[in-house]
């Protein structure tokens, strides 16, 4: 395939001969149906899946829970008319990137390593993705609402709150699912 253009209204795809990994955000708990409506028109799709057990009053189910609510990915050449056909699937609400109009690879090294967990089966959680040095609340517990910099010292989380006029502060370790971005 060569390399010519192909554009759309705002001119942000090419047509590229290697295939890359896009991460799709679609309708919420939709994330099932619309991997097997993309498998069955021919795009190779991945969605990280955990299974749970769920608890009804009479019985006991393992049910499989999209490890990332709300996205899966697809592997493909970033062309205008395959990307077309992706956001025209029932369910899919756009895909991701920096820029609106201009879909971003996801790395491939992220996604083999995403698909090694998913296949040992070890039990995984989602984590927040937070950087250190971020401001932070505490969104559960009698702490709620506190609010501080999230610091990392020895593998802990700490939830760092300064008294500036004091020029001293104070640290909590946290749990990192115990906070939010603020």
């Amino acid at each position: 395939m060569s390399n010519m253009e192909l554009t759309d209204i705002s001119g942000a795809y090419r047509c590229d001969s290697q295939q890359s990994w896009y991460a799709v955000h679609v309708k919420s708990r939709h994330e099932f149906k619309v991997v097997e409506r993309l498998k069955k028109s021919g795009v190779e799709t991945f969605l990280p899946a955990v299974e749970r057990l769920s608890r009804w009053k009479d019985r006991k189910k393992l049910i499989n829970f999209p490890l990332f609510p709300g996205y899966i990915f697809v592997h493909m050449n970033k062309i205008y008319e395959a990307m077309l056909s992706v956001l025209k699937t029932k369910g899919v609400v756009r895909f991701l990137g920096i820029v609106p109009s201009e879909p971003e690879p996801v790395a491939e090294d992220q996604i083999i390593s995403l698909k090694k967990l998913v296949e040992s089966k070890e039990t995984l959680d989602p984590y927040p993705y937070l950087k250190e040095g971020q401001r932070v609340r505490i969104k559960m517990g009698p702490l709620a609402g506190v609010e501080g910099i999230l610091a990392e010292r020895k593998g802990q989380h700490l939830l760092v709150l300064s008294v500036d006029i004091l020029r001293q502060g104070v640290s909590l370790k946290i749990d990192a699912l115990e906070v939010e971005a603020v």
